[in-house]
């Protein structure tokens, strides 16, 4: 069953680089009590995930917080120290966006958001999408439709629904 708005969302643990390697990170707190912004690639360092996702998020990131969102998470089905460096390097990182792994892409598949291609070599990856997520309910679902684009799930379009 895919995830719809109204939906609670799965308990679900991450990876990201820590100080000393890679560190679980429990999804649960991070959403207690907050709106949260999550988004989801399918690549990490693709083109469009790197040349439109991620910079939506860094050019809308104060919009958010001026409307009370607390974080703005992009989860990727990647290891977390690939996770780290494509944060650095799109300036995702230095923007305060929170890089996740979804490593073994169970989040995604909890979701009903995964999917696999392996003509690409994208196996057990995460659907395009953003969700404006309260209190750990999703408040607002867009999912891109048409592979390669950021149109529907961009920051943009998701802000224009808060």
């Amino acid at each position: 069953m895919t995830i719809s708005v109204g939906d609670t969302l799965p308990a679900a643990t991450f990876l990201q680089m820590g100080s000393a390697g890679p560190e679980p990170v429990d999804l649960a707190p991070r959403l207690a009590g907050k709106k949260v912004v999550i988004f989801a690639v399918p690549a990490a360092f693709s083109g469009t995930c790197t040349n439109a996702h991620v910079p939506s998020f860094i050019r809308t990131k104060p919009l958010f917080e001026a409307k009370g969102v607390s974080e703005i998470i992009c989860v990727a089905a990647n290891d977390p120290f690939v996770m780290k460096a494509w944060g650095e390097s799109t300036g995702a990182a230095a923007a305060g966006l929170t890089m996740l792994s979804d490593a073994d892409g169970s989040f995604a598949q909890a979701l009903g958001l995964s999917f696999s291609n392996p003509a690409t070599g994208l196996l057990n990856r995460s659907q395009r999408y953003s969700m404006l997520v309260e209190d750990g309910v999703v408040k607002v679902l867009r999912r891109e439709v048409k592979g390669g684009t950021c149109e529907i799930s961009g920051g943009e379009a998701l802000l224009a629904e808060i």
